[in-house]
């Protein structure tokens, strides 16, 4: 879901997946009935490319593209402070994305010179994070928790970017301006790399947490 998403972002008009069971349960559950859609046994591919994502570090996209991005190891040399967090949103939302970044604030506190901001991704990921205490968990990290909302990620309201600030996000795109102010800089990466740079203040390896 993710990758065909952000197809367009790497250039292309649309990007389409082979259905799978757990796709389908998923839509049945929600009352959607889509068409499979498959390539045509014949199809000949301009270019194809193998990931093995066993070998693949975490990513940080640098400002101002979704594609100008350094592996974890790389960024963490850089030691760019962070002045918020923005974990959640359409994209990185869903329940198994706050299960991993509570997995990393459990215990720990949001870095004083951080906001950190926790948008779940719908109604029913906010409820069963509710049942399950990661709420808890992002509140006594001292995290702001928001009911589920677009918010900052484009510019709207509740963590708008003033000059110069910088921010770590889970979203899908840091463009020019994209979070607020035009001279304020969108990084993004994944909830875990998020959490981690929430504690330490600067962007971090969630592999060196404790």
């Amino acid at each position: 879901m993710t990758v065909s998403n952000m197809a367009v972002e790497a250039g292309g008009k649309t990007g389409l997946f082979p259905v799978d069971e757990v796709t389908i349960s998923y839509e049945k559950e929600r009352g959607i009935t889509a068409k499979p859609m498959e390539a045509d046994k014949d199809a000949v591919y301009w270019k194809e490319i193998n990931i093995n994502l066993d070998e693949l570090k975490a990513q940080v996209a640098y400002p101002f593209l979704p594609s100008n991005c350094k592996d974890i190891d790389e960024a963490e040399k850089d030691k760019i402070s962070i002045d918020q967090v923005v974990i959640g949103s359409c994209t990185n939302g869903r329940t198994e994305d706050l299960r991993m970044a509570a997995e990393i604030l459990k215990n720990k506190k949001v870095h004083k010179e951080v906001r950190c901001l926790i948008f779940p991704g719908s109604q029913a990921v906010y409820k069963q994070a509710l049942q399950e205490g990661l709420l808890e968990i992002f509140i006594d990290a001292e995290c702001v928790v928001s009911t589920p909302t677009c918010g900052p990620c484009l510019g709207g309201h509740m963590g708008i970017l003033a000059e110069g600030e910088r921010c770590i996000s889970t979203t899908n795109r840091n463009f020019v301006g994209r979070m607020g102010h035009i001279k304020s800089e969108v990084y993004l990466a994944s909830p875990s790399t998020a959490a981690a740079t929430a504690v330490n203040g600067y962007i971090s390896s969630a592999d060196k947490m404790d």
